[in-house]
């Protein structure tokens, strides 16, 4: 496979991170996939997860204010869409965007690069 191939993502696995319902509506927590910090996101029971630390500072994106689905830095202000990871001052650049899926009660994130 080439490096960037979409087919790549297919050999990574889903981690559990959570259980549905511990992560308040609105609301974000930081998780760990294979070693790497995620923030996910429960958007009205849809979960999305995007890459942790914010690109300013590095803060945590996870502590952020939810609004739609804009989270807010809770250090500078930067903001980001948490189902595509676009900057919302910048569309042009971002966090990563990771895939999710609910399997049962457990959230389930597989990491895309």
């Amino acid at each position: 496979m080439a490096a960037g191939d979409p087919s790549a993502n297919r050999d990574r696995h889903f981690v559990t991170v959570a259980r549905t319902g511990e992560i308040e509506t609105r609301r974000g927590r930081q998780v760990t996939v294979d070693g790497r910090w995620v923030a996910l996101f429960n958007l009205d029971g849809a979960y999305h997860a995007i890459d942790a630390l914010c690109l300013h500072r590095g803060g945590p994106l996870a502590d952020g204010v939810l609004g739609g689905c804009v989270v807010t830095c809770p250090w500078h202000g930067w903001q980001f869409n948490v189902t595509t990871g676009a900057m919302i001052q910048d569309p042009g650049v971002g966090v990563t965007c990771h895939d999710t899926r609910i399997v049962g009660d457990e959230v389930q994130v597989r990491l895309t690069d």
